[in-house]
């Protein structure tokens, strides 16, 4: 009997894991929403300075962040336009840099879900 009752409590167990009793059901990331730039104003600066950067376009999240030569954070968001401060160490070397901005993702609940982190389409700016 005791026995019986061993393999019937291990057979009981099988089934409760192989069923995926203890584990959650998940529900994956959505896409984000992918932002869109059509003008930087200025389009150029002169290298090792600082410089205030207008980023015009649509669909900038609150919490966007600009990608210059590493990430920046903006002073001030809209919807469709950014103010960010370029140090001068993001502008060192004469060259093109190649300007993004990134809505961050947001996070799911105890079951996933939420949205995937989005960036735009480049657009250049020159450092003379």
């Amino acid at each position: 009997m005791k026995i019986a009752k061993t393999v019937f409590l291990a057979a009981l167990l099988a089934v409760g894991l192989a069923c995926g009793y203890s584990s959650k059901a998940t529900t994956p990331a959505t896409a984000g929403t992918t932002p869109n730039i059509t003008q930087l104003n200025p389009d150029n600066a002169n290298a090792s300075t600082s410089f205030q950067l207008i980023i015009t376009g649509t669909a900038f999240n609150s919490n966007a962040v600009v990608n210059f030569n590493g990430t920046q954070t903006p002073t001030a968001v809209t919807p469709t336009q950014i103010t960010v401060t370029i140090p001068d160490t993001a502008a060192m070397a004469a060259g093109t840099v190649q300007v993004t901005v990134t809505n961050p993702g947001t996070p799911g609940g105890q079951y996933g879900g939420g949205t995937m982190p989005e960036t735009s389409n480049q657009m250049p700016f020159t450092v003379n």
